[in-house]
């Protein structure tokens, strides 16, 4: 129940490539052979089944190498984003008092004085002037081996503790077993009919859940995944497509966002591209019929997930979406979604509720977070997320539980007033959070992304006014060149709550 042996032990011939990158290729022969090092060297270092192995850097091969070596050694992945503060990292590092630690070559001299305290540092490289104090080994230092006897795992053993976006709350450690990630893996693959012939251009971070899933499908498929960290430059990204001949594309809203206002998009041709997967909250409609126009050969795929449920709990295929335009679908083969109401009763059609999901995907709880388990999983995973139910038992979220605003004593949900304002010619990113107001109680503050900036203040704010209940029309409205997001490439809100303040300081 190695979830790494079954990801490995897939239909692809050994001399497919598995991971296409900017330093060259990796074919699944090469993936099984340096997991399999990567597995034994960290045995040799004294790492027993359970040991957690911090693992910080960008998508790439050796992520993937030290990723899968982890679990094939019995230990426990700890993936972190980089670029990560010294005090965030202080505090992972006195969680989870990691065995050793995989770090990109580019991250170590920031991150050395962290790192002080861990018995092992691994790296692709060796950096100069680096601290002589780290116990550190470079892959290429590592002794080959031919061992294959790997410790046994159970589905309940911990193979990974994923630490969530933190978009709505403080990030928690995420308790992810070998059972979660195969039974999640198996269902998202059935419900997009991934195969070997599926190459997808992988652009979100393997640390983020969402980015580890899409590393999870397309290897236990024995497809390939194009690894592209140059998002920053999305041009490059698209041409890359093209010339790897890519299939597939996923991505969170800001990267569709991103494709229809900040390149060429629209006037490129994708002649082997086929499917879209997006996830990490919801892509606007008017962004969504966009895509559709833009790549019309290509089927999108609608997700629905969180960090809790491994990564996916649903998934709405094109067909579906047409006769359910704005539902997230059902739950996955192996998922239970229920909408309940205060009491836990299922709602009626029309009502609204929590979404709670329960399968073998649903994470144990928190690292040493038990009051947050107890809250969170008791009785299945309580999403926080608000939805309805149709009448063919299609579910429709309204929004997040906490991302709501009350205006004159009724609550509204941001989500609503965000999609009416994306409606306006050429907007990038509109984001709603809620304000202060003697009369209303919250008013209405509005963030926007434009080309043009403050030059559409006129136009907007009669938009508005024709679009929006005149208890939401924005108290203020924000013009940004770019939305914060977090390291998984969302919106954060509280980021933007916090521009507001210094605004207001300045």
């Amino acid at each position: 129940m190695n979830f790494a042996q079954v990801l490995l032990n897939n239909p692809a011939p050994p001399d497919k490539a598995a991971l296409i990158t900017q330093q060259g290729d990796l074919t699944y022969g090469d993936l099984v052979q340096r997991a399999q090092q990567f597995a034994n060297f960290l045995m040799s270092q004294g790492v027993k089944p359970g040991d957690r192995i911090l693992l910080a850097g960008e998508s790439s091969a050796m992520w993937v190498q030290g990723y899968l070596g982890c679990a094939l050694a019995g230990a426990v992945a700890v993936p972190v984003a980089v670029p990560i503060t010294d005090d965030y990292l202080s505090e992972i590092m006195k969680s989870v008092e990691p065995a050793a630690a995989l770090v990109q070559a580019k991250w170590l001299r920031r991150l050395d004085s962290q790192l002080a305290g861990c018995k092992l540092i691994i790296s692709e490289a060796r950096p100069p002037r680096m601290n002589a104090d780290l116990n550190l080994v470079t892959l290429e230092e590592m002794p080959p081996s031919d061992n294959t006897n790997f410790p046994q795992r159970n589905e309940d053993d911990l193979a990974a503790i994923m630490f969530t976006s933190g978009s709505t709350a403080a990030p928690r450690g995420v308790m992810i077993s070998h059972g979660n990630i195969i039974a999640n893996t198996t269902d998202i693959i059935a419900s997009m009919n991934i195969d070997t012939q599926d190459r997808i251009m992988a652009v979100l971070p393997f640390h983020y859940c969402f980015g580890t899933s899409l590393l999870h499908t397309h290897l236990m498929a024995g497809a390939s995944l194009v690894i592209d960290n140059r998002f920053l430059f999305p041009e490059k990204v698209l041409q890359n497509m093209i010339d790897t001949q890519c299939t597939s594309l996923a991505g969170v809203p800001s990267t569709y966002q991103i494709l229809l206002r900040r390149s060429n998009l629209k006037k490129m041709k994708f002649p082997h591209l086929k499917k879209l997967q997006q996830a990490g909250g919801k892509l606007a409609g008017p962004f969504i019929e966009e895509l559709e126009e833009a790549l019309p050969d290509a089927d999108l795929f609608v997700m629905y997930g969180q960090t809790e449920a491994t990564a996916r709990l649903s998934c709405i295929s094109p067909q579906d979406r047409q006769a359910h335009p704005h539902s997230i679908g059902k739950g996955l083969d192996q998922v239970q979604l229920k909408v309940v109401n205060e009491s836990g009763q299922p709602v009626s059609e029309g009502q609204t509720g929590e979404i709670v999901a329960l399968g073998p995907n649903i994470a144990s709880g928190y690292w040493e977070n038990p009051e947050a388990t107890a809250r969170i999983f008791t009785g299945g995973l309580h999403t926080g997320d608000l939805a309805q139910v149709d009448s063919d038992g299609y579910i429709c979220i309204v929004d997040r539980a906490r991302d709501f605003i009350k205006c004159g004593g009724k609550r509204v949900s941001c989500k609503q007033i965000e999609a009416s304002i994306l409606h306006f010619p050429d907007l990038t990113e509109a984001a709603v959070v809620g304000i202060p107001d003697l009369v209303l109680g919250e008013a209405v503050c509005l963030f926007v992304v434009h080309p043009q900036g403050e030059l559409i203040a006129e136009e907007l704010e009669k938009f508005c006014k024709t679009e929006l209940d005149h208890t939401l029309l924005p108290k203020r409205i924000v013009y940004l060149p770019d939305m914060p997001r977090n390291n998984s490439g969302k919106l954060d809100k509280r980021a933007l709550k916090l521009t507001l303040t210094e605004i207001s300081e300045g």
